[in-house]
């Protein structure tokens, strides 16, 4: 598949910011089943990149002089494959596989939790992993607006609703739980027809004699040919596409927009 990528991003502050750092981990590498043809990451100043702990290519945007709005702009376009059963090309990766049995403050399990990881006997097949997914789905229904990006696995589960964020942290407590690596994964997706947008979050669960199988808990799917992978970590905190601090402001109005097209290769 040849997805054609777009995704803006301003911040627009009621005062002047003073100062601000942003990391951005907006720019996607080739690997995971996905060849970058083409990228541009715009910014309004100097970006110094380098890659993270877990691999993914990191920007930092420092702007030291006043300024009330901030705009990034990204667009690109890759090419990606057909993943069997959502079964990545590589191997384990640069993190240690006990890394990803680690809970975080995003995915601690709770007694509701723990008894939703209980409900598929064994999760050492594909298959048991869109059977979880499924169970996932059942009691977290898609509804935007009802969490925020510090929401917990446990409380999207108590709250019976969330985005594909608490689909994901809620998969890797579950998979946590039961002692399963597993890790979060940003990207983008083709939505099609579907109302989730173009922004998207999903999961690679370590599977022992198989590996790294990515599995989209919000579409109970294999991820496959029409996501572009842009950075794995333990939760969103860690693999978040874009994360800063500011002096000055006061209140902020944030805008997105995140366009995916997608097109058979001829």
């Amino acid at each position: 598949m040849y997805l054609t990528i777009r995704h803006d991003t301003s911040y627009r502050y009621e005062a002047t910011v003073h100062y601000s750092i942003q990391q951005l981990r907006l720019t996607p590498a080739s690997g995971g089943g996905q060849v970058v043809r083409r990228w541009t990451l715009d910014a309004p100043g100097k970006l110094d990149s380098t890659l993270d702990a877990y691999g993914n290519v990191l920007h930092t945007l420092v702007l030291n002089k006043p300024h009330s709005e901030i705009r990034v702009r990204v667009s690109g376009e890759v090419d990606t494959f057909p993943l069997v059963n959502g079964l990545l090309p590589d191997g384990v990766g640069p993190i240690p596989l006990e890394h990803f049995t680690c809970s975080t403050p995003l995915t601690d399990c709770d007694a509701a939790v723990c008894e939703l990881a209980a409900s598929v006997p064994s999760l050492n097949t594909p298959a048991s992993l869109i059977a979880l997914s499924e169970q996932i789905m059942q009691r977290v229904q898609f509804q935007p607006g009802v969490t925020e990006v510090t929401s917990t696995a446990a409380e999207a589960l108590a709250l019976g609703k969330g985005v594909c964020q608490d689909h994901a942290h809620l998969m890797l407590a579950c998979c946590r739980a039961r002692g399963v690596p597993a890790r979060y994964v940003s990207g983008y997706i083709e939505p099609g027809d579907v109302e989730h947008g173009a922004s998207h979050a999903w999961v690679d669960v370590w599977i022992d004699g198989v590996g790294w199988t990515s599995v989209d808990v919000t579409h109970a799917a294999f991820a496959s040919e029409i996501y572009c992978r842009l950075a794995v970590g333990r939760d969103y905190e860690a693999a978040s596409p874009v994360r800063g601090r500011r002096i000055g402001g006061r209140e902020e109005k944030l805008n997105v927009s995140v366009t995916v097209s997608a097109q058979t290769p001829q």
